[in-house]
């Protein structure tokens, strides 16, 4: 049942810096070991097993073990949702405004293209959203979002694996649904198709993955396939 009690305690634990910044660390869908987790945060392993613990019991993380190992994930694309509306609120000018911000060429990759759980997030994630509503592939993205039998077709015609995608598709897992980016504030493409759309460019080489990190680089293919199926210029 849903108490003040226990929104409460959620954003607690939300609020605590290092356990923030260990639950942005997984944000790309990655399961990562309490070490790994704790050099992100800057603590000390045991300072991180305790946060980690926390987490766990409240729903936020769930846990996989491999041998002597325990890799810890974000425990639903609710969760990650949850946290990328939180990171979209905190970029808002008005609580960006009492503190100086420098970004860097690592925080403009970012920006640019970058993964949010399992699918594709930045400025070439909100364009493609973009361009697929202006041709009428998706219909009101912003306000829930419905993939249309042209845009079925055409994500299948650039090698998107959409009947897995509708597969995938449950009552807590939507097929086709806006998430609001943290750094564009407009909305992206999520739901299983979006995880679809982000596979199908990474396994035809258009993009590649970044270790220890959720940055997303754009291959010279991608590149190309970005400007001939979606008139972006990414470069």
């Amino acid at each position: 049942m849903l108490t003040t009690t226990g929104i409460a305690e959620i954003a607690a634990l939300i609020g605590d810096p290092a356990r923030s910044a260990m639950l942005v660390a997984l944000m790309d869908g990655r399961a990562l070991t309490a070490t790994e987790l704790a050099d992100v945060a800057g603590i000390t392993p045991q300072t991180a097993s305790s946060h980690l613990g926390r987490m766990t019991e409240a729903g936020l993380l769930a846990v996989e073990r491999q041998g002597r190992h325990r890799y810890h994930r974000l425990a639903s694309v609710t969760v990650a949702t949850m946290i990328e509306s939180i990171m979209a609120v905190a970029a808002e000018p008005a609580n960006l405004a009492s503190r100086k911000v420098r970004t860097g060429p690592r925080d403009a990759a970012m920006r640019r293209a970058r993964s949010c759980y399992d699918h594709l997030a930045g400025s070439i994630a909100v364009a493609v959203a973009d361009r697929m509503g202006e041709r009428g592939y998706i219909t009101d993205l912003a306000g829930g979002g419905e993939l249309s039998a042209e845009g079925i077709m055409f994500l299948r015609s650039i090698g998107v694996d959409v009947d897995t995608a509708l597969n995938r598709t449950t009552a807590r897992r939507l097929f086709c649904r806006p998430c609001l980016d943290w750094s564009e504030r407009r909305p992206h493409i999520a739901g299983t198709v979006g995880a679809a759309l982000l596979n199908a460019c990474i396994e035809q080489g258009w993009m590649r993955r970044t270790d220890r990190s959720r940055m997303i680089s754009i291959t010279r293919a991608g590149a190309l396939a970005l400007n001939v199926n979606f008139g972006i210029k990414s470069t």
